[in-house]
């Protein structure tokens, strides 16, 4: 057994493992997990550790190959580029980062009283299971997102590439919390509190209690069934397209075969038995699946939804890893495969990509809910890789790659503390916010760095990687290079301008009604704790990785970058990028 086959059965064993564990021991169901993180970082930080980024090295190292269904010409083929490298290592170092944020998240999804329609009374809430599925969820995306960057046979991926998505939808549509109200107890407990609906009597019209805090019941299984159905649908398509090109591979010389670099050096050397035509429409199938994933503009209305509904370690995970996937993708499929389609298809691809950029800054400036703001910030920036993917210059796809992995780090530290701070107050309206950087100036000023890096502020990680897909861009695509820069300072827009709504200004409180005696939730040290040690655990590691990626990326663009050139030569054979 090889190590990539390790690297995703250990997620995927613990996940059979914490289901196995009884519902009373449900902080050993939580260490399991953690346990088996660390276990898989410590792998890819072998894996890494041993990559051979020397002139001349094999492309794919750590190959594995066997036999899975001889009569298809399908393959147990794994291996690991430096494209798939710097996404398996951020993929292991983000869910140990996540489980740890996460760590009562399914407590209190599963009891703590929270906010309630008349309909959710009487019917009880829809929830599908407590800490252990919670955890086993988490680790079998991890497992399968792993899969999908090791494996080198296009079967193979398709079959994780579709299955992640049960374990999402279940993420998303079973677990979170409603609007959550404040005691006067003690920071951080809750209250039962029933929200009348329209047509009743005396409407709670309270806005904290209306949006809540990670979304209800109904919100949450409206928004993972959106995101399945589109995804899925996504995954239909592409399917229809793997099956159209083995049927290529079948009357051409590699003979009925799912092996990614055996079509990837067909198509190359111009061996595929197929029309341009054909091929384009192949392409396509990939592509739309790819660009349901990413999302890009315009197939990308699920996000926001599924962002908000979601707890703020599950939209991070779906964000920072999961959506991933379909960049990923693009780079190891759509380009290797359909070189000349790829190229046909660049230019629409990136202008989408520019509209997606402007949009999703756009859309984020009007917002009135921060979670949802941060969502269109990351319509934003997959524009920018994607953009930088299609304009096949070595300096945008290195850009894109590293933009990949500074895009995940910068979103979870953003979402994550701002999940943090909506916990606090129970709303997610930025309006409900105030004041902040006054009684809680650490978690006002993390949240200023994070936003700074988002806005790709020179220093910080998205900086380099921005700059990169912009003056690769340009080589190629110059307009759109130009356009995309308005992106720019729209995002110091909606990054500067909700800092000075939510941390700026006189000290806001719950409005709830108040009860006699000191310490009650009206004081506003009471009502924003400023950020406690396990939260810091968390957020620390993401801000010294983006500092530490804003001034020395070189390690990961000396992985990036061999595999990169061999895309571009792929896809333009003999050119002189």
């Amino acid at each position: 057994m090889g190590w990539l086959t390790v690297l995703w059965l250990v997620p995927a064993v613990a996940a059979a493992g914490v289901v196995a564990i009884p519902s009373s021991r449900a902080e050993t169901a939580k260490w399991v997990g953690m346990a088996a993180a660390m276990i898989t970082l410590g792998i890819a930080g072998g894996l890494a550790a041993a990559f051979d980024t020397s002139p001349g090295a094999a492309r794919y190292q750590f190959t594995e190959s066997h036999s899975w269904i001889p009569t298809f010409g399908a393959g147990y083929d794994l291996g690991l580029d430096g494209i798939g490298l710097v996404m398996v290592l951020l993929t292991a170092a983000l869910l140990p980062l996540l489980l740890l944020a996460a760590w009562n998240d399914a407590d209190q999804s599963s009891s703590s009283p929270v906010e309630l329609s008349p309909a959710e009374v009487r019917g009880g809430t829809s929830r599908i299971g407590g800490v252990q599925t919670y955890v086993a969820l988490i680790l079998t995306v991890e497992a399968m997102v792993l899969m999908s960057f090791v494996a080198l046979d296009i079967l193979l991926f398709y079959i994780f590439f579709e299955a992640m998505l049960i374990p999402m939808y279940f993420l998303i549509g079973g677990f979170g919390r409603t609007g959550l109200v404040w005691t006067t107890e003690r920071v951080g407990s809750l209250r039962p509190r029933v929200r009348k609906e329209d047509g009743d009597s005396g409407a709670d019209r309270d806005p904290t209690h209306v949006t809540g805090g990670f979304g209800g019941t109904a919100n949450r299984s409206a928004a993972a069934l959106k995101f399945l159905l589109y995804n899925l649908f996504g995954g239909l398509i592409m399917l229809a397209a793997v099956v159209g090109l083995y049927m290529v591979t079948a009357r051409s010389d590699i003979r009925c075969t799912f092996s990614l670099p055996a079509i990837a050096d067909a198509a190359a050397a111009g061996e595929l038995d197929a029309g341009s035509g054909l091929l384009k429409m192949l392409f396509l199938g990939f592509m739309f699946a790819f660009a349901v994933k990413a999302p890009l503009w315009p197939f990308h209305t699920w996000l926001p939804d599924a962002a908000v509904a979601a707890t703020p370690a599950t939209a991070v995970l779906m964000m920072a890893i999961v959506d991933k996937v379909g960049t990923f993708a693009m780079l190891r499929f759509c380009l290797q495969l359909f070189p000349d389609a790829s190229s046909y298809f660049a230019p629409v691809i990136a202008a989408l990509a520019v509209v997606g950029i402007l949009y999703g800054a756009i859309l984020a400036i009007g917002q009135t809910d921060v979670l949802r703001l941060i969502a269109y910030t990351s319509i934003s920036h997959f524009g920018f890789i994607i953009l930088g993917i299609f304009a096949m210059t070595s300096q945008s796809q290195a850009g894109a790659t590293l933009y990949m992995v500074n895009h995940g780090i910068s979103t979870a530290a953003l979402f994550l503390i701002a999940g943090f701070l909506v916990s606090r107050r129970g709303s997610r309206l930025i309006a409900d916010f105030g004041g902040v950087q006054k009684v809680a100036p650490v978690l006002a000023g993390t949240f200023l760095v994070a936003g700074l890096a988002t806005l790709s502020l020179p220093g910080l990680a998205p900086f380099i990687s921005e700059f990169l897909v912009l003056i690769g861009t340009y080589e190629r695509f110059p307009i759109a290079a130009v356009a995309a820069t308005g992106a720019l300072v729209l995002a110091a827009i909606y990054i500067l301008w909700t800092y000075q709504r939510m941390m700026g200004g006189p000290v806001r409180v719950p409005d709830v009604p108040a009860r006699e005696g000191p310490g009650t939730h009206r004081d506003p040290a009471r009502t924003m704790r400023d950020m406690l040690p396990t939260e810091k655990l968390v957020i620390v590691p993401m801000l010294v990785a983006l500092v530490a990626l804003g001034v020395y990326p070189k390690p990961v663009l000396d992985a990036v970058t061999p595999a990169v050139q061999h895309t571009i030569t792929l896809t333009e054979p003999g050119g002189q990028r």
